[in-house]
């Protein structure tokens, strides 16, 4: 069979491969593909894609990821079109094994790249691209506390279901301690395209609207709880502050700054969501709490890719690798953990009914796992080499 037929074919199987079975153990059997969704363990019908011995698991979940944003402005100032961004940014995730990708998109009061402007220029070019990317790729709305003018905008966006997840952000109060501060006033005017005084201006003006911030986020919460999408805190503090969110019907906690929030949080049945690279490099680059500390204490229950989408295919091997979790459990942070945060029932593991979303892994290098196909509801969306060839991925039939 060639290999157009062979990506063409509704029907199929995964042969010599290692399967990451839903109850956590690995296996050596065919596994059928039918249509979008998977079949069961066992042989099926139509052509085969051989694994060559590869680990076969579930699809990446990134709940949080905006490395997407480098593509669209790799230089402050220098900005690209977010249709090109986009694609780039879907093969990025592709070959990472990232089947499920949560762009995470700011929408805060600043102009620029991180404008309401721009956030709904995102949007738009999701939707209109969702047919060619190989991710399900699906908006995480970062909304800015102080970002009032921006709450009808998100108000409509979820009504009309552009919005998959919202996240609370509250980086306002931090950069109000620097109005004082020509130097950082200009740093952080940087990807805004204001100089440093205007920055600073507009910076103040937004600061002294603190007292409508909590009707406006109560507003919202009720809102997305209307519309059924989840809803996420950003950066909790403390346990008193997670419990506010709470209340507001956030039941995920991204990035805990400390070891005693995320315990609150887990302790409360919350999601407590980190960053995949703070494990792969083996901590906070903000000198923060650790995430395989976290993920060690049983008090981390989801990683996200946060600015480097590779961390996640390294994440789970970097964590069994030291002993901290069995390789399942760790694979789980990746796949199932934030599949149910999300509330996708649909994916995260893998089990017949599921979509057909897999990641081929070959790990033989220590340390240095590589993607060498990736599969997203039924199609081969990435794979080394061709696939019509003999060897390690042969198309046959």
């Amino acid at each position: 069979m060639s290999e157009s037929n062979w990506q063409s074919a509704r029907n199929w199987q995964v042969v010599n491969g290692r399967i990451l079975t839903a109850a956590g153990t690995i296996v050596e059997a065919e596994l059928s593909i039918e249509g979008d969704c998977l079949g069961g363990l066992g042989a099926g019908g139509g052509p085969t894609l051989d694994a060559g011995g590869a680990l076969v698991l579930p699809g990446i979940v990134d709940l949080h990821g905006d490395a997407f944003e480098r593509q669209m402005m790799p230089r402050p100032g220098v900005a690209f079109a977010a249709e090109l961004a986009l694609l780039d940014s879907d093969r990025q995730l592709a070959a990472n094994g990232i089947t499920t990708a949560y762009h995470a998109v700011t929408c805060s009061w600043e102009p620029g790249l991180r404008s309401l402007d721009s956030a709904a220029r995102l949007a738009a070019a999701v939707a209109e691209l969702q047919p060619r990317l190989a991710c399900d790729t699906r908006i995480h709305l970062r909304h800015e506390a102080y970002n009032l003018d921006g709450e009808g905008p998100l108000l409509d966006w979820l009504a009309t279901g552009q919005v998959a997840l919202v996240a609370f952000n509250d980086h306002t109060p931090a950069m109000l301690r620097h109005l004082g501060d020509p130097v950082r006033l200009a740093r952080l005017a940087e990807r805004t395209g204001l100089a440093a005084d205007p920055f600073g201006r507009l910076l103040a003006a937004v600061g002294a609207r603190r007292a409508e911030i909590a009707p406006s986020l109560a507003r919202i919460a009720a809102a997305a709880r209307q519309a059924g999408v989840p809803l996420a805190s950003h950066d909790d503090p403390d346990p008193d502050i997670r419990a506010g969110f709470r209340r507001l019907g956030a039941r995920i906690s991204e990035f805990p700054l400390n070891r005693e929030t995320a315990a609150a949080a887990v302790a409360a049945g919350d999601t407590v969501a980190m960053g995949a690279p703070n494990v792969v490099r083996g901590g906070s680059h903000l000198n923060l709490v650790g995430a395989a500390e976290l993920v060690g204490a049983g008090l981390c229950t989801a990683l996200m890719s946060d600015y480097y989408y590779p961390a996640l295919l390294q994440a789970p091997f970097r964590l069994a690798g030291d002993g901290i979790l069995a390789f399942a459990r760790a694979w789980d942070l990746v796949s199932a953990g934030p599949a149910a945060a999300a509330g996708l029932a649909d994916r995260g593991r893998i089990a017949a009914g599921l979509r057909a979303d897999l990641v081929l892994v070959d790990e033989r290098a220590p340390g240095l796992p590589r993607v060498v196909a990736t599969v997203a509801g039924g199609r081969v969306v990435h794979a080394e080499g061709r696939l019509a060839i003999g060897g390690g991925f042969a198309a046959a039939a």
